[in-house]
């Protein structure tokens, strides 16, 4: 174990990076993950440590981290485990809906809100925050079924469980199929059949810009595919990364709905 001092913080996932840079916290993160890329100017110079699932143990024991933040569902458990050996602070996290953001938002002033200037920008963060889930509230919602899908070859969607289905929700929007797949593991990224999601009557197949890079080619097959769908591309970072993000997701839900 290394001796209490400062916070040296190593985050794991990306949206939680971003939020710890937006509250402040960039001179203390002391590693990231290589899809830590948001803000880029501020995060350029902060080492990185393998990727959310491939993490590199032995370089984040050299960094000395005194806190280690991860997610249940983005980071694998037995990493998380063995780094319990070197870190006295692990954060564990597992925001499920857009209304958990507030809660992440204390968990973080709880670990770090004794250092300067980290409560107010906390504060200001979840005035916003908010303002714009009170919005969805006030405004009227059309049902729609859209099929999810982040992955091709094969195709993958999200279950009704995760973050990202929640986000949709709340303008009406229910992911396709209506199926769970627990607080963790691959049942939450379920493997579809796109004849069945025709079927299905989905009325608008979103493409997520992560982490699969979707092709002019994969929107003109699947219109061909499921002739009854709106097949369009959507910003995935905005739908899917919570913390500070969530405040430009909720808004991009206001537009998407709109389209």
């Amino acid at each position: 174990m290394v001796a209490e001092g400062p916070p040296r913080i190593v985050s794991l996932v990306p949206s939680l990076t971003e939020l710890l840079v937006d509250l402040g916290l960039v001179d203390r993160l002391v590693g990231r993950t290589g899809y830590c890329i948001h803000p880029e100017q501020a995060v350029g110079g902060i080492p990185k440590v393998g990727g959310t699932k491939t993490v590199n143990i032995e370089k984040i024991r050299r960094l000395a981290p005194t806190h280690l933040v991860v997610n249940l569902d983005e980071n694998r458990a037995d990493t998380v485990q063995a780094l319990r050996a070197y870190v006295p602070h692990v954060l564990e996290t597992h925001p499920l809906t857009p209304g958990d953001n507030p809660a992440l938002i204390d968990q973080m002033v709880d670990a770090f809100g004794a250092l300067p200037g980290v409560r107010t920008r906390a504060t200001a963060l979840q005035q916003q925050l908010g303002h714009a889930l009170a919005g969805f509230a006030r405004e009227p919602v059309v049902a729609q079924r859209v099929l999810y899908l982040i992955w091709k070859d094969p195709w993958m969607t999200v279950a009704r469980d995760t973050y990202i289905s929640a986000m949709l929700a709340l303008i009406g929007w229910q992911t396709w199929p209506a199926v769970t797949g627990g607080p963790t593991g691959a049942a939450r990224y379920p493997v579809v059949d796109l004849e069945a999601a025709a079927a299905a009557g989905v009325q608008r197949v979103l493409l997520s810009s992560e982490p699969y890079a979707f092709s002019a080619a994969d929107e003109a097959e699947l219109a061909a595919r499921m002739p009854g769908a709106r097949v369009q591309h959507v910003d995935g970072e905005l739908l899917s990364w919570y913390g500070s993000r969530a405040v430009r997701g909720l808004a991009a839900l206001h537009t998407l709905a709109s389209g």
